[in-house]
């Protein structure tokens, strides 16, 4: 009998010390050597936190913002897993959106959306293409002079009277001079077989509003050109209060889509379009409670819930489930993958409809994100972005560190 129990607990001894080596090991490699926190414990996922000399945030208070300062991970905050930076993170608290808004956006040049061929006299020809212009290309100056809109580049290319143009693009973050030479087409005008736009509009949802500094931020991703895929640069814009008038419902291979109209009522002018989002200054304060902003540390898998405006006047919380967890370093916006679980929405829109992005999402009474796509074979699912990824882009536009719009 004591044999028998010896060798069970040698057994239970042996699987328990296993444990304990996977537990160190699996966190030595794959933790992080560095997290922001808002308080002295932090669980940082599953059976691992934080622990140290931060000091706790009172109820309702932000914590007091610090110096960074060494710490470790503890597995079930017992065992010593690994040493770590801990920065000591000042707590943000935003108004919650989940309101429709209408985006008027206009860009800095002139974006190439494609380049094809003239035909004139002698045949067909591309001087676009002679000129190693490509689709996606900004066109922002012909020769020293400035280009507010397409319409500026037509004119010139017009009159040229097939004299060589030096036009600067910009392309992938560099700036090219290149040499246009337009040719007369069988119309009798000078062309270039460049197609451009200068801008786009479209509606979304507003995930906070920060009524402190004056801004709010939505989408959650980047307004992008529909033919090129790139991100609009944006030279201004404005962004307005919208009136949802119906939606067609997503199903499998088909995702919805919200509809909508834009009101005369101004919600702010737009100053940032870039990977996380849309920001602006407001026109006015919102006034609504403010919630604390999660650290993408806070953040786990389970039930939350989503805020969206799907018939008009009805801003309301459904709920989800966060399915899935990337390191923030793995994507700038795919940082989780969420499910409707909501019978409600489910049964009215069958998930995640276009126009929904930006909804924010909450759990355990803070904002952790905002939804920003949605899975074209199972509308149900989509992904979402950390709601620090956002408020750190709008600590970006207060410091001055970002180029803003004018």
């Amino acid at each position: 009998m004591l044999k028998r129990l010896f060798k069970t607990l040698s057994v239970l001894f042996f699987a328990l010390c296993v444990g304990i080596f996977s537990m160190i090991a699996y966190g030595s490699v794959y933790l992080p050597d560095s997290v922001t926190a808002a308080h002295a414990e932090q669980d940082i996922g599953g059976i691992y936190s934080v622990n140290g000399s931060g000091q706790a945030e009172s109820a309702g208070a932000p914590a007091a913002g610090g110096a960074a300062y060494n710490s470790e991970i503890k597995a079930l905050k017992i065992f010593p897993i690994k040493k770590i930076t801990v920065d000591n993170a000042k707590r943000r608290y935003v108004a919650i959106g989940g309101e429709v808004f209408g985006i008027k956006l206009y860009t800095k040049g002139a974006i190439v959306v494609n380049v094809d061929a003239v035909t004139s006299k002698s045949g067909n020809s591309s001087p676009g293409t002679q000129a190693g212009i490509r689709t996606g290309d900004v066109i922002t100056r012909i020769g020293s002079s400035p280009i507010d809109n397409s319409q500026q580049l037509t004119e010139a290319i017009e009159r040229s009277q097939g004299e060589p143009l030096d036009l600067t693009i910009e392309r992938n973050g560099e700036k090219i001079t290149v040499k246009l030479q337009p040719i007369m087409s069988v119309d009798g005008k000078y062309r270039a077989g460049i197609w451009v736009r200068d801008s786009s509009a479209g509606i979304g949802t507003v995930t906070f509003y920060d009524d402190d500094g004056m801004y709010f931020a939505g989408l959650g991703h980047g307004v992008c050109d529909v033919d090129t895929g790139t991100i609009m640069p944006l030279s201004g814009g404005e962004a307005v209060r919208a009136k949802v008038n119906g939606f067609y419902k997503s199903s499998a291979g088909n995702p919805g889509e919200l509809c909508g109209v834009f009101s005369d009522v101004t919600l702010g002018s737009l100053r940032v379009n870039q990977e996380t989002g849309v920001y602006g200054e407001l026109e006015r304060p919102c006034g609504k409670q403010k919630l604390p902003v999660a650290l993408e540390s806070e953040v786990k898998l389970g039930k939350a819930q989503i805020v969206a405006t799907v018939e008009e006047g009805k801003t309301e919380y459904y709920d989800i489930e966060i399915t899935k967890i990337y390191p923030s370093s793995d994507s700038t916006v795919r940082n989780m993958i969420i499910k409707v679980t909501d019978p409600e929405l489910l049964e009215k829109t069958g998930g995640i409809l276009r126009g929904m992005s930006g909804s924010p999402i909450i759990q355990d009474s803070m904002l952790v994100g905002a939804v920003t796509h949605v899975f074209v074979n199972n509308p149900e699912q989509g992904y979402a972005i950390f709601a620090q990824k956002m408020t750190e882009t709008l600590e970006s536009l207060e410091s001055g560190e970002m180029q803003l719009a004018s």
